[in-house]
């Protein structure tokens, strides 16, 4: 390489710093912008409802201006459906570190619970992304873009779920009974339920996981003659 090849380079870089009075500009990362901005709409709706998030308070409640907002989203609607669909991926984020936590050294069974547990909302971000989820439902109704970001776990989900479920069988000597994939359906559709009784207050954390520890116990069991 020349010596002096990358002179060029050098002087864009002092002339940058010089028109910054001799700062060094500062890198601006948007996508931790978005995701502070995400967790106010998150804050505003589980203590207000989906109603309460306008533009304007959700730059108060992350501390920016109206500008910035305004610079990452035209519209409210945008920065709800973005915010809805990061707390999505934040859910299903946490059944997959379920699954790396128990895929060390558990058996299928172990992973299986604990893949579901993972809706179950037993900490404090669980129990608060729980809350959004059922503060959006109402809009989700007569919202059919709303409606499918909070759709059901995708195919794959299923599909790994059903696999846990046959093995698990295995392990525990029952014969198999061809419903593996449809057993993991009522699965998730049990945990999402408890789930949101949790958030509402209906049930505690205990008292949901023990329901869904005696279904799975009920759907491993070898059939009765």
């Amino acid at each position: 390489m020349h010596p002096h090849g990358n002179r060029g380079g050098e002087r864009s870089q002092c002339a940058c710093i010089a028109k910054t009075g001799g700062r060094v500009p500062k890198v601006v990362d948007h996508e931790e912008r978005r995701r502070r901005l995400a967790e106010a709409v998150w804050s505003l709706t589980v203590r207000g409802g989906l109603e309460s998030v306008t533009l304007r308070r959700v730059a108060a409640e992350a501390g920016v201006s109206m500008g910035q907002v305004q610079h990452y989203y035209a519209t409210r609607a945008d920065l709800v459906a973005d915010a809805v669909a990061r707390a999505v991926r934040a859910l299903d984020a946490r059944i997959e570190a379920s699954v790396r936590a128990a895929g060390a050294e558990g058996d299928p069974e172990t992973i299986l619970r604990e893949c579901l547990y993972a809706i179950l909302a037993r900490d404090e971000e669980g129990l608060r992304l729980l809350r959004l989820s059922v503060a959006v439902l109402g809009q989700a109704v007569s919202d059919p873009a709303m409606a499918a970001v909070l759709a059901p776990g995708d195919d794959a989900l299923l599909t790994f779920t059903a696999g846990l479920i046959a093995a698990a069988r295995a392990a525990r000597g029952a014969p198999a009974r061809g419903d593996d994939r449809v057993a993991a359906d009522i699965c998730w559709t049990l945990a999402t339920g408890l789930g949101v009784d949790v958030a509402l207050g209906h049930r505690s954390p205990d008292a949901a996981k023990a329901v869904l520890d005696h279904h799975v116990d009920t759907v491993l069991a070898p059939p009765t003659a």
